[in-house]
């Protein structure tokens, strides 16, 4: 979405208390909407810290009464790559959490720090708060390294991990600085199949817990 499309954003929703109608946005996808976000919102945590209520506010904004009107399936958040009070507050007012893990060496020693903040989350706040499961991303399939985060990761966390990885892709990188979804932006790269595929498996695992 390009930036002068971004009147109120996510720091207006956190900080302002804006009206869901004011900040969601429709985009050229059909049945996808999204709520922009700015620079503006790294500085909440700091204008946050004082509010009595600062793990609460996403999960107030999105349990509004007027988000009834909208009749989504599902709604992501996306999260900054650090734990932060943006990151409680998402943990806070979500019922489960993807987790991406890069194929990288320290990154099975950043999921351990998560895992935690996962448990505090729901005894503190969210008791109902879920792992949905771990994700590798960028993934190159010839680098041993990437190999070896893979196998350590299925050995540790079973099948919390998903069969889906996403590759490094070119494409990928390329889309966010034309304000595009990489499935628009180029829809046959192996990136944007990866992230199809891996919505296929989600979209099933859900509905596995459902029939249960």
């Amino acid at each position: 979405m390009p930036a002068e499309s971004r009147q109120q954003t996510t720091y207006d929703l956190l900080v302002e208390s804006a009206e869901l109608s004011a900040v969601i946005r429709k985009t050229e996808l059909d049945d996808l909407c999204i709520i922009p976000a700015t620079v503006d919102l790294s500085s909440a945590d700091i204008e946050l810290i004082s509010n009595e209520k600062r793990s609460y506010l996403l999960h107030d904004a999105l349990r509004q009464p007027a988000m009834d009107e909208y009749d989504w399936d599902y709604i992501l958040i996306d999260c900054p790559p650090s734990l932060n009070l943006l990151t409680v507050n998402a943990m806070v007012a979500a019922h489960s959490v993807l987790i991406p893990l890069q194929s990288e060496f320290f990154a099975l020693e950043g999921l351990s720090q998560l895992m935690l903040t996962l448990r505090e989350v729901r005894q503190a706040a969210n008791p109902k708060l879920r792992i949905e499961g771990v994700v590798l991303t960028m993934y190159d399939r010839r680098n041993n390294l990437s190999q070896q985060v893979e196998q350590d990761a299925r050995e540790n966390l079973g099948d919390l991990v998903f069969r889906t990885k996403i590759p490094r892709n070119v494409r990928v990188s390329e889309a966010p600085s034309f304000a595009m979804p990489v499935l628009t932006y180029d829809s046959g790269s192996l990136g944007a199949k990866a992230y199809r595929q891996l919505a296929v498996e989600l979209i099933s695992k859900n509905q596995e817990m459902a029939a249960e």
